[in-house]
């Protein structure tokens, strides 16, 4: 097991960007989850809907979200994960993926950290979320 990485109220995470996303990215992880809701690949179905093309499953982003949390801190660090979607993801569209660490509990052996997180698209954040990962005191 590696060991938890060293982390302090404030320090802001080294961002991850992805995209721009294909039509073909979002086919291929609704192949992998099962969820073939025809706003995922139909695009005439998804503007009937009111969005100007198919759209990527939330799940998707999140993933790719807490897939960087765990390259970043370790998944074997990882205490807990949440997200809130704010907007739906275009194809197209180019994520930024950022976090910042928000407080440090040294009470704790390892330590905890609470670290905020967004993934944005341009100025505008698609998806809010927090994580609480152990981290070296």
């Amino acid at each position: 097991m590696r060991p938890p990485i060293p982390a302090t109220t404030g320090t802001a995470l080294q961002g991850r960007t992805v995209g721009p996303l294909t039509l073909t990215d979002i086919v291929r992880f609704a192949g992998a989850g099962g969820d073939f809701n025809p706003l995922h690949h139909d695009a005439e179905t998804a503007r009937a809907a009111g969005f100007p093309d198919v759209i990527a499953m939330g799940q998707m982003h999140a993933g790719m979200l807490g897939s960087w949390v765990a390259d970043v801190f370790g998944v074997e660090h990882l205490r807990s994960f949440e997200v809130r979607f704010a907007a739906p993801v275009n194809v197209g569209d180019t994520l930024t993926f950022t976090g910042e660490v928000t407080e440090v509990d040294h009470a704790m052996s390892p330590a905890l950290a609470q670290v905020t997180l967004a993934v944005n698209r341009g100025d505008d954040v698609v998806l809010h979320g927090k994580a609480t990962v152990a981290v070296a005191s």
